[in-house]
C-alpha cells in the first residue's frame, strides 16, 4: 500500500520521520502539532493559551492543504505537560470549534518536544 500523505508548506517542518497527515479512505489522520511558529521553526513565546492557539493554527494549515476545515474534525487528542493547563487549553479549544464538538481525549504527559506545554493531534473526515 502506498501512503497518501499531506505535506503542508504552511505548517512547521516535521521534526522527525513522519508526515503532517495521512489519508485512509475519507479519513485524514493528522500528526501531533506542537506550538512551533512555521516562520521561525521555534516554539512560540507565551503560556498555554498562546501555545494552544499556535498548535491549532498549525493543524488548520495541514487541514487546509488537504482541502478540509476544522468543521470536519471528528476526534482530537490533546497532550498537556500539566493538567493545571487544562482550563487555558479548554478555553482556546472552545473558541476553535463549535457545537456539536468533536470527540476528545486529554491526557497529561511527562514531556513534549522542545519543552512545549501542549501537543494536539486530530482526525478529520472528508464529506
Amino acid at each position: 500500500m502506498t501512503r497518501k500523505f499531506v505535506l503542508s508548506l504552511n505548517a512547521p517542518k516535521a521534526i522527525g520521520p513522519y508526515s503532517h497527515a495521512v489519508w485512509t479512505g475519507n479519513l485524514l489522520y493528522c500528526s501531533g502539532q506542537t506550538p512551533i511558529d512555521p516562520s521561525t521553526g521555534k516554539l512560540v513565546d507565551g503560556e498555554i493559551a498562546e501555545q494552544t492557539q499556535q498548535a491549532f493554527n498549525n493543524l488548520q494549515s495541514v487541514l487546509a492543504d488537504a482541502g478540509l476545515t476544522m468543521d470536519q474534525v471528528i476526534k482530537v487528542n490533546v497532550y498537556l505537560t500539566s493538567m493545571t493547563n487544562f482550563a487555558g487549553m479548554n478555553q482556546v479549544y472552545q473558541e476553535r470549534f463549535s457545537a456539536p464538538y468533536p470527540a476528545r481525549t486529554t491526557v497529561a504527559v511527562a514531556d513534549l518536544p522542545l519543552n512545549a506545554l501542549v501537543e494536539i493531534e486530530l482526525i478529520a473526515e472528508k464529506n
